[in-house]
């Protein structure tokens, strides 16, 4: 039912160059469509309505199968590491006492290293859709983290009026500043 032709053409046309995991999400409940779309290469079809909850857990059952991609245990950039196992932020190899929401956002700053990322999606992917937070609770937590980080906080640098990136070009000091971060 899309505009341009249908979701089982779109099923065929991925199948033919990828094998990434794929759900139907659709309201074309008859048995020959879901026969036909799981025949076609679908790794689950869900008609509508269906909650939140179930989607997430057949995604997860999905990748399960799958054997979808698992992110690395640790996570270094610049001296600074996320051991995400054992829930530790090191810098030089000491380790560093960090909130769970500063550990969350320096872990997903890090698995995005060099994408500039806004507020708003920082605040949707750590604290979760349902934050009805202020966005500036991002800069709150990114200064904390950066002043415990200490000079190597300046992996995360700011992207003005829109959010913040993990970079090892900002990790390097400018040429107006000291080593101890004061500016001049």
């Amino acid at each position: 039912m899309l505009p341009d032709g249908s979701g089982f053409d779109v099923l065929k046309a991925i199948r033919e160059i990828s094998d990434v995991p794929l759900i139907i999400l659709t309201a074309r409940d008859g048995e020959q469509d879901k026969i036909l779309g799981l025949e076609l290469g679908a790794d689950d079809y869900v008609t509508k309505p269906f909650s939140p909850g179930e989607l997430l857990a057949r995604a997860r059952a999905v990748l399960r199968r799958v054997g979808g991609q698992t992110e690395p245990e640790v996570q270094a950039m610049c001296g600074v590491e996320v051991n995400v196992g054992e829930r530790v932020v090191r810098v030089d190899g000491r380790p560093v006492d960090v909130t769970p929401k500063e550990f969350e956002l320096l872990h997903y700053l890090l698995l995005n290293r060099g994408l500039a990322l806004s507020r708003e999606r920082l605040l949707e992917e750590v604290w979760g859709y349902s934050f009805y937070g202020d966005a500036r609770t991002v800069d709150v937590h990114i200064g904390q983290l950066r002043k415990k980080l200490g000079p190597s906080g300046r992996i995360i640098q700011t992207v003005w009026s829109f959010g913040y990136r993990a970079d090892v070009l900002s990790a390097a000091p400018s040429l107006d500043e000291d080593v101890s971060g004061r500016t001049e």
